[in-house]
């Protein structure tokens, strides 16, 4: 919610079970049915979150470290390069040989196309379904308790996925590795929206945040201490969950190690690795769901309420919509009043873009590293230790750094945002000018080697993304818990969830291009780093977090007074 001081008339609305969204300025709008929604209640009689709860949470993030999709990732584009043959040596030609001419295409309707082509369109078409999933369904999980099961689904359906990958131990299947692929993707990305859209109902119910309420509206601290402290308390919870989140991935990276060594020439050692990423997560992330499994098996929920989730269902559907439509008319609503949210709408739609570079980036990033290393997952477990470990010490750092010194949440993202976009720039480099490349390697070199001897340039990227990346993801959530009407976190994190996880449409498209054209997976990072910087520049100096916030609680308050 937001934290910013309610107008006069908010306090009583502020804790209505069902409200509607209308516009603003349609005072005697006769279309008022048109824009009817019901949103998740903020009612002060909802649960305290408990310790436990919390952790149903943080272990589900742990198990959900996006480990088994980067291996996923690894195996399709391996698979796919041993299908393939060098353009140069012709037809019946090894992309792998070591006369190979580091180009590689593969079959592709009536023609050929690049594998990493290949990939960035699998990127592409996965973006592109989620975007029909977050605009058709995702609003819907406002509704009872669809959001859980919905929850529950998608991340069954990802489970199945990554167990399916055991399939993947031959070239000619490369096609199911991709469709896999794109299945796994899509389901992960889809799970961290809606993630990512309970923290802050969780915020704004931890007994220090009600606690903080209680006293506001007693009279007993100023708003400014208000805001200031449920903004901490939304900051702690999504970088506590950020750390869960890489202690998850240094942990399975170490299980990784433990298979990969020892069953080095086993060629089916990548496919067990993927299941025992798998089987983590699902061990680690079952217990946030004991209600739908106590619908799936006919059984009272109490009976299997082993921990942790305290029951947080949404209103009913209202009279007359439909799971389906209900989606696209909660994004028309919101994107009516887009002048009253003026900061709002510029963080969308500039993290929009900012997210399809920095989304874009990371895949072109994986490319290179797959290539340099022969699709080695040993060599990625290396590169993923050196990146969990920094994200996890840099998160716990920015986090003592921001609760100490009490920095606002827009200044540390702009620090993490910064370092983000020099990401692109580092592959822009390495096109010009090897000598550079290599004195900023050599930076990185000593930081790195007593993991491993040094791996290049993409070690160099792992260890800058897991300095500043976690913290920036984190930072970036709460920079829109922020900028959210209270009470209506959930449209407006589903307008998020489109910006950020089904954000790279353009990216890929564009980038393919370019490679399809030059030969050259490093020749797309120019315009990634342009996209980047652009979007940047539009965040920090056009998004006022104060008056962004105090402009949603504002229209808030409208939006209830049309109803009461």
């Amino acid at each position: 919610m937001s934290t910013s001081p309610p107008s006069e008339n908010l306090a009583p609305a502020f804790h209505a079970d069902v409200k509607q969204v209308v516009d603003i300025k349609s005072d005697d709008s006769p279309d008022l049915n048109a824009n009817q929604i019901a949103i998740s209640s903020i009612s002060k009689d909802e649960p305290f979150v408990t310790r436990r709860e919390l952790w149903s949470y943080y272990l589900y993030s742990n198990g959900g470290n996006g480990v088994g999709l980067g291996y996923t990732q690894t195996l399709f584009q391996g698979l796919a390069t041993a299908a393939g043959y060098d353009p140069v040596a012709g037809p019946g030609s090894s992309c792998l040989a070591d006369t190979a001419s580091g180009q590689c295409i593969v079959p592709w309707g009536s023609g050929t196309k690049s594998v990493s082509s290949v990939m960035l369109t699998a990127d592409g078409i996965s973006f592109a379904i989620m975007t029909a999933i977050l605009t058709t369904i995702g609003s819907a999980a406002d509704y009872g308790t669809f959001g859980r099961w919905l929850l529950f689904a998608i991340t069954v359906v990802c489970w199945a996925a990554q167990y399916a990958c055991m399939a993947l131990t031959t070239p000619n299947r490369w096609v199911l590795a991709m469709v896999l692929y794109i299945i796994g993707f899509v389901s992960y990305s889809v799970t961290l929206v809606f993630y990512a859209a309970l923290f802050p109902r969780l915020a704004r119910n931890t007994p220090r945040a009600r606690q903080f309420r209680e006293k506001y509206e007693n009279g007993e601290v100023p708003p400014e201490v208000y805001e200031q402290e449920e903004s901490l308390e939304k900051n702690r919870i999504t970088d506590v969950f950020t750390v869960h989140s890489n202690v998850g991935f240094v942990t399975t990276l170490l299980l990784n190690l433990a298979l990969l060594l020892p069953m080095a020439n086993n060629p089916k050692v990548d496919n067990y690795v993927i299941v025992v990423v798998n089987t983590y997560w699902v061990v680690l992330g079952i217990w946030w769901c004991e209600y739908a499994l106590a619908g799936f098996f006919g059984l009272p929920a109490e009976n299997l309420r082993v921990v942790f989730q305290e029951p947080r269902q949404g209103p009913e559907l209202p009279k007359g919509e439909y799971y389906l439509t209900i989606g696209w008319k909660q994004i028309w609503a919101a994107l009516k009043t887009y002048k009253h949210l003026p900061y709002t709408f510029v963080y969308l739609f500039s993290y929009f873009l900012l997210a399809d570079g920095l989304n874009t980036t990371g895949t072109l990033v994986s490319i290179c590293q797959n290539d340099k290393f022969s699709f080695s997952f040993l060599q990625n477990t290396y590169l993923g230790l050196s990146q969990a470990i920094t994200s996890t010490i840099s998160t716990l750092a920015f986090w003592y750094i921001q609760r100490y010194w009490k920095i606002n949440t827009k200044k540390m993202f702009v620090v993490t945002n910064v370092v983000t976009i020099l990401i692109p720039l580092w592959g822009m480099i390495g096109i010009w000018t090897e000598k550079l490349g290599s004195v900023l390697f050599n930076l990185f070199h000593d930081i790195i080697i007593s993991l491993r001897r040094a791996l290049g340039s993409t070690t160099a990227y792992n260890v800058m993304f897991g300095l500043f990346q976690a913290p920036y993801y984190a930072y970036s959530l709460t920079m829109m818990s922020e900028l959210s009407p209270p009470g209506f976190e959930n449209m407006f994190f589903g307008l998020f969830g489109l910006s950020n996880r089904a954000s790279s449409m353009v990216g890929p498209n564009v980038i393919q291009v370019i490679i399809d054209k030059t030969g050259n997976n490093w020749q797309g990072f120019p315009f990634l780093f342009a996209m980047c910087t652009a979007a940047s520049v539009v965040i920090w100096f056009g998004v006022d977090i104060t008056k962004g916030r105090r402009d949603a609680v504002r229209w808030a308050a409208e939006q209830r007074r049309h109803i009461h």
